[in-house]
Formats: structure tokens, sequence, C-alpha cells
């Protein structure tokens, strides 16, 4: 299962090796959400959404969410999100706000490893986006505020990482109902992957120093595993059980392809205060 987690791109020309995708919604997740409807209707059920990984078990990872997001021009988009208390959950900020469309609401799909049927489902439009989030994903996180949700074994908050440890060399596992593949292979069931963390200056010499600051968290794409279309807002993180901890929100990647170079999450011990705090 290729977590393809849905980078969001942008078609601008950077100090960098790879162009990263722009405009999250109108490239990305409002196409992923008309394959993910298309293999509903056709029970085509080949595989899931991150590129490399394989199906995720119910409970699984009980503190991932997927997002159905009603955009203002009317069309649905789609991320990831993560469950951080019975009223909060964290995503990125480019899953409200992408340059040329913006949400109206999200529906928090919880509990369920089908992103159309089943689980628990909360709409809200009480959405915050990190102040200075900006189109080159900069602080690219948001916070969502639902009303209390009950947990059970298969919906369970994640702690958030705080302190310096910044987890270069450590095995991680991203989740998400993304695409399988570069450019398709969706399906509507969890997907997961396990991704190693590389340092920032590897990360650099590939997207450049715009892109690649020190809030930013990088993973590689060696094995041809990564997250795709679908997986943004979702969770990178590491432990199992009570011991779960979040270290990343998927951010961005590759223009040319979701294994075509490494993926960058926003990095939570940057943003668990502020997150905190809302």
């Amino acid at each position: 299962m290729k977590l393809l987690v849905v980078f969001v791109c942008l078609a601008l020309a950077v100090t960098a090796e790879v162009s990263i995708f722009r405009d999250y919604h109108l490239e990305i997740g409002i196409p992923e959400m008309e394959r993910i409807k298309a293999a509903e209707a056709a029970m085509d059920f080949d595989g899931s959404r991150v590129v490399g990984g394989q199906t995720s078990s119910l409970g699984a990872h009980p503190h991932l969410a997927g997002l159905s997001i009603a955009l203002t021009d009317g069309r649905t988009s789609v991320c990831g999100a993560s469950l951080i208390s019975t009223t909060r959950l964290v995503t990125a900020a480019h899953c409200w706000r992408s340059p040329s469309l913006t949400a109206s609401n999200f529906t928090v799909i919880l509990g369920s490893i089908r992103f159309n049927s089943g689980g628990t489902r909360i709409t809200t439009s009480n959405v915050v986006t990190h102040p200075n989030y900006n189109n080159f994903f900069r602080n690219d996180v948001a916070v969502i505020i639902i009303s209390a949700v009950g947990l059970n074994n298969n919906i369970q908050p994640i702690t958030m990482a705080t302190g310096s440890n910044n987890y270069v060399g450590v095995l991680a596992t991203v989740a998400g109902y993304g695409r399988t593949s570069n450019w398709g292979g969706i399906s509507n069931s969890l997907m997961h992957t396990n991704l190693q963390v590389i340092d920032n200056a590897s990360c650099a010499r590939v997207y450049g120093t715009d892109f690649i600051i020190s809030s930013v968290l990088c993973t590689s794409n060696a094995g041809g595993r990564s997250p795709c279309g679908g997986d943004s807002g979702g969770p990178l993180y590491i432990g199992s059980g009570s011991g779960r901890l979040l270290i990343g929100i998927v951010s961005f990647g590759a223009e040319s392809g979701c294994t075509a170079a490494p993926g960058a999450f926003a990095r939570v011990t940057s943003f668990a205060s502020w997150i905190s705090s809302q």
C-alpha cells in the first residue's frame, strides 16, 4: 500500500530539484474524492491509499480520522486527521484552505476502515488554521473542534510529541485513505506503511530551503513507500497501543509522483504548544 499522502503541491519553480503541487483541493483532493466514490460504486476494493502499504484492520489506528470536505463551490474533497482529545483533532491547514478553494465544513469520520460508510461521523465548521500558514506549506497545521465523541476500542486519542527529539533514523507509521499509486490505485479501505525519518539537510537538497525549515519533518521514499493523494493531514506516529506518539502531520510531496521524493510533514513538536492552546 503506498501511502501516497496527498501532498500539497506547488507548480512553482523554486531552488529545489523537484516541484511541489500548489493547489491541493483542485489538483488532488477533488479528483481523489471522485475516485473513492467510483471505487465504492464499482465495489473495487483493490488496495488502499498509502503507497507501498498494507490494508489496516478496524482499530489498528484508532486515532486516525478521515475528512470529507465540503467546499464553498459545492464540490467535495478529502483529507485525513488525528484525534488528540474527545473534542479536538489536528490536520493540515491546506485541507481547509488551498490557493483557489476553501472548505465550508468537515465531516469527521472516526472508527471506520471505509471512507464513505461505517464509523462515527461528525460535521463541523469550527476549524482554526495556524495564523502563519502560507503557500510554502509553512505552519501547515489546523485544529478541528467537534462535539465530544465517545471513545471505544476503535476511537482513541493519540498523544502529541513534545520536546527536542528530531526522530531521525526512527521508523514511523503513516496511515490514510489516499491513493495507492502515483497516479491512481484507489479503493475505499484504510491503509498504512512504515517510513524512516531522515534529516532535514537531505530533504532540503530535494525540495530546497524555502520549504524544508526546522518545523518540517521528512521521511525516506526508499522502497516506493510514501503518503499520497488523499493522505494529507493524516498522522505519522511511533509506538503502539496507549504509547502511540504523534510526530508528524502529512503536508506535501513531489508533483512528479508520491514516491518520487521524500514525504514532508508538519513537525508536531514545533506546534504542540499552539495546538494545545486552541
